[in-house]
């Protein structure tokens, strides 16, 4: 399967508190929708299929929260399509489908997210790497 898209449609910030003392903070993604869609840039034997999300990292609801709706293009063979939508229809997915969705999610999403925090300085909601000096 190929990502041959990827798009915000809506991103929301909110800071509600400067007081980070037991701060605890929870992510979570959500599919919303899979449908096919039509191309003709595609080959006769694939099809294409847009997966809606949407992705929430709050920061104990009192001290702020970051949303984003988007969707992400995929293609592949006609008979893999079919039996995601086929899933789809009980609002299942295959573990394989899932992991790689959520890991597209979570790659766009943090990158922008550590942006925005950093503007409004919020705590990051991933630490990133520090050195330290090596003791003696």
């Amino acid at each position: 399967m190929k990502s041959v898209g990827f798009n915000f449609n809506k991103i929301s910030i909110e800071k509600f508190s400067d007081n980070f003392e037991n701060l605890k903070i929870n992510t979570n993604i959500d599919i919303l929708k899979i449908k096919e869609i039509k191309s003709d840039f595609i080959k006769p034997e694939e099809k294409i299929i847009v997966v809606e999300f949407n992705y929430i990292i709050d920061y104990d609801s009192k001290i702020a929260k970051i949303e984003f709706f988007g969707n992400i293009l995929l293609t592949d063979k006609s008979k893999n399509i079919r039996d995601i939508l086929k899933k789809w229809k009980n609002k299942k997915m295959s573990e394989d489908f899932r992991i790689n969705i959520f890991n597209l999610v979570l790659r766009k999403s943090n990158l922008k997210a550590m942006q925005l925090e950093d503007e409004i300085n919020l705590p990051l909601h991933i630490p990133l790497p520090l050195l330290k000096k090596q003791k003696e």
